[in-house]
């Protein structure tokens, strides 16, 4: 073995192999495909926004995204520089674009030719229409279960009443709804006012897509206690006093507005005014209080006027008039009569003949 290593043809094959391992090795370093797997990084930068050119003066176009995703391949040392400077755009030409709907390729512009870039969306369908603007009132509103138990909402407004509304015309012309909701805690019984953004929604209660001005409004809410206006029902309690005697009473008002709980409030027909006829001495207006039925809390008039219309009958002493009517008529014929019919004066002559008689015989 010794001698065979010694031999200087070993050596140089060993060398030789040696060279060749070490050239193949060199070689396939410095090779360009490996050049380009080692070096070559894709990057995704997401939510690049969109620049649109078209006439927006008079024009309004849909379908355009707000941002799209870019990937980018290539150079390691180009893809980092991308990615941090972002220094590219993307956007979409519509200048020469008429009235209508149109496929249309997103480009971009300031990246470099040796990296390869890819869009998503790469492609976007667009319409274009007539802008159009137009005034709309707003109708505000608030969800009536924040309202406090027995409370109404009695109205609302806004302030501005109306806004104007652009978009492109067909958007317009699917304009159902202008709001402006407000919003509150529960237990609402107090009016207040807020400001509220303005929405537009179509029949189906999307958003669409356009602009308002103003964007926001001022809304008065008035809020109060549930009320009703019922009728005043007289109610006559008491007798009147000896002599006197009550033609007719007359009430004003003849409605009030009672205030309470709903639930309450509505299972009530008329309000009931108790006029205690004892108290009614002469004629001339009264007033007699109210008293709540149950579950009003609050009535428009706590007093209710009565205009009595009385007449007063005197009595008349009936011993008195009778013995003093008759004698009135005194120098009448009836004296004579009295005279002959009083017993005593009738019965006193005959004994007196009667006597004179006896002593003559």
């Amino acid at each position: 073995m010794d001698k065979m290593m010694d031999s200087p043809w070993v050596l140089r094959i060993v060398a030789l192999i040696l060279a060749l391992l070490l050239f193949f090795s060199v070689r396939a370093e410095l090779s360009p495909s490996n050049k380009t797997i080692m070096s070559e990084q894709t990057a995704v930068i997401r939510d690049v926004p969109v620049d649109v050119f078209y006439d927006d003066k008079n024009l309004i176009v849909t379908g355009i995204p707000k941002t799209v995703d870019v990937t980018i391949k290539g150079p390691m040392t180009l893809v980092l520089q991308a990615q941090a400077s972002k220094d590219f755009s993307v956007f979409a030409d519509l200048s020469k674009l008429l009235i209508g709907e149109h496929n249309v390729r997103l480009q971009y512009e300031n990246i470099s030719e040796k990296l390869q870039v890819t869009l998503d969306p790469a492609i976007v369908k667009v319409n274009i229409e007539e802008k159009v603007t137009q005034e709309f009132r707003v109708d505000p509103e608030l969800n009536t279960r924040l309202l406090e138990e027995g409370y109404i909402l009695n109205g609302m407004s806004a302030n501005p009443a109306t806004v104007y509304i652009t978009g492109a015309k067909s958007a317009i012309e699917n304009i159902s709804y202008v709001k402006a909701t407000v919003t509150g805690e529960r237990g609402l019984k107090e009016p207040f006012s807020q400001v509220a953004a303005v929405k537009v929604l179509d029949r189906d209660l999307n958003k669409l897509d356009v602009t308002i001005e103003p964007e926001t409004v001022k809304v008065e809410v008035d809020i109060g206690a549930y009320s009703r206006e019922l009728p005043v029902v007289l109610k006559e309690i008491g007798k009147a006093e000896n002599g006197i005697t009550v033609n007719q009473l007359t009430i004003s008002p003849t409605k009030v507005r009672v205030y309470g709980r709903k639930s309450m409030i509505d299972t009530l027909t008329a309000i009931p005014l108790e006029v205690d006829l004892s108290k009614i001495t002469e004629s001339k207006t009264y007033e007699f209080d109210v008293k709540l039925p149950e579950g009003v809390t609050k009535i428009s008039d706590s007093k209710i006027k009565v205009k009595a219309d009385v007449t007063k009958v005197e009595q008349e002493k009936t011993t008195t008039t009778t013995t003093t009517t008759p004698p009135a008529p005194t120098p009448t014929p009836s004296p004579p009569s009295e005279d002959t019919s009083t017993p005593s004066d009738n019965s006193t002559p005959p004994p007196t003949d009667k006597t004179e008689e006896d002593i003559d015989s």
